[in-house]
């Protein structure tokens, strides 16, 4: 076997993949996580609808919902709609994520493309209001889900994708340890826009080492008494393991 997980057929001599446990992820359900700074909770639009529309059409919508695949909404009615539609669904399986402290609604995020058969799930839908972007809560959400799909499902590849111009989101996914595969182009017709979509992944044989610093960037310990971090998620010190890191982000610009 090589170093790009090959071997050799034993009938015809040629190279084929590793043999891997076939054997099922499971789905995941509506449960809830619960955290030092954020609880990740089942999408709940009689709790969460409003907390979510303030926090996402009160400064500057245009721009936040730019690449998403629907938004902005023309009032708090209709934004109530589209979350009772992903509340509905199962794929995507949406979740808030809410702030302890105040019990208000500060994020969603959703599991999409789930294919237990292939133990393949996305993680997609994000939007962070200002009052938990670029917070510890904010990372340690995505900590939780990714947790859940890895060590409670048993998921072997967790996706991140995104329009190719989303330099944000681009450069969120290196942050949380995502690993940059390509780009699809012209995948698809977006708003009545043409998308090109950049792809993530993490794998599970990755996630003991991306586990071990998502922890150690979430402990108390990593911030001062005003809350800013000590040591960024990327450090060295916190062993996040990321090939190729420092040309891509050079790609992305700062």
């Amino acid at each position: 076997m090589n170093l790009m997980g090959e071997t050799k057929h034993e009938a015809s001599g040629l190279p084929i993949g590793v043999k891997v446990d076939a054997r099922s992820a499971k789905r995941p359900v509506r449960t809830t996580h619960s955290g030092r700074y954020v609880i990740v909770a089942p999408l709940d639009p009689l709790a969460h609808a409003q907390s979510l529309y303030e926090g996402t059409h009160e400064v500057n919508k245009e721009a936040f919902w730019l690449y998403m695949s629907e938004g902005p909404f023309a009032d708090a009615a209709a934004f109530r709609v589209y979350l009772e539609k992903l509340a509905c669904s199962e794929d995507p399986l949406s979740f808030s994520i809410v702030d302890p402290t105040t019990t208000q609604a500060v994020g969603h995020a959703s599991y999409m493309r789930i294919t237990p058969e292939h133990r393949v799930i996305e993680i997609g839908n994000i939007f962070y209001t200002p009052a938990l972007a670029g917070t510890r809560g904010a990372t340690e959400a995505m900590y939780l889900l990714a947790q859940y799909a890895f060590a409670d499902l048993g998921y072997r590849r967790y996706e991140w994708k995104c329009n190719a111009l989303n330099m944000r989101s681009r450069r969120a996914a290196l942050r949380l340890g995502f690993a940059f595969e390509g780009e699809f182009r012209q995948h698809m017709i977006q708003k009545g826009r043409n998308r090109d979509t950049a792809w993530y992944s993490t794998l599970d044989t990755e996630w003991a080492a991306y586990k071990t610093a998502y922890e150690h960037y979430l402990s108390p310990q990593n911030f001062d008494a005003q809350g800013r971090e000590l040591k960024g998620l990327s450090s060295p010190s916190a062993h996040l393991v990321l090939m190729a890191l420092g040309p891509m982000i050079q790609g992305l610009g700062s």
